[in-house]
């Protein structure tokens, strides 16, 4: 896979800081700390991969983020 291209403005997020968060707690620390679009998914949905700049994709399970990634 080719590495995730990079923007001017992205937030400065470490998305490790999320995995374990209840999904509401983790989607409203997204939009404070400047995510535009915020997608939480099952951690087995079928999503489209484009890439985004601006967008955290969250995977939660048991209303728990299991998984975290930008784009």
């Amino acid at each position: 896979m080719s590495p995730e291209p990079g923007g001017a403005g992205l937030p400065r997020d470490e998305t490790d800081g999320y995995l374990g968060l209840p999904a509401h707690a983790a989607e409203q620390r997204a939009r404070d700390r400047g995510w535009t679009t915020v997608r939480v998914v099952p951690p087995d949905a079928v999503i489209t991969m484009e890439y985004r700049a601006g967008r955290l994709n969250l995977a939660v399970r048991d209303d728990r983020v299991v998984r975290c990634w930008q784009g």
